[in-house]
């Protein structure tokens, strides 16, 4: 099983990226799917998850109404984050990880709930 997380760059304050996330080997129809960052120094934390049907979705605090994240209805392996009004403290590691099968908010922030993890992309923001 492999995660591949592309789309990571170095970008300024106030400007837009797309990450993309594909997974192959196995189905993740059914489970949920989620983006965390670790940040220099920091601890990995949540960023956004989606469900199963991509219907359903979650965002940590800090990223509410700047960032989306989306399933492809076509092939539900494929996971997007799309982020914009970037500020140089979303810069970090994101990580794609799957396999979360979760019916709570508290189980789906959580990294030790997700079974996969894709290598990591770095987004950089300058200011």
């Amino acid at each position: 099983v492999q995660l591949q997380a592309s789309g990571g760059g170095l970008v300024q304050a106030g400007d837009s990226l797309g990450l993309s996330c594909i997974a192959s080997g196995r189905t993740f129809s059914t489970s949920t799917m989620g983006w965390f960052r670790q940040a220099p120094g920091k601890e990995r934390e949540f960023v956004a998850a989606v469900g199963s049907s991509g219907g359903v979705t979650y965002y940590a605090d800090s990223v509410k109404g700047r960032f989306t994240i989306s399933r492809d209805n076509a092939n539900t392996n494929r996971m997007y984050l799309q982020m914009n009004s970037l500020t140089p403290e979303d810069t970090a590691v994101y990580y794609c990880a799957a396999g979360a099968y979760c019916s709570t908010y508290g189980c789906r922030i959580r990294s030790d709930s997700y079974g996969y993890w894709g290598q990591g992309t770095l987004v950089t923001v300058s200011s």
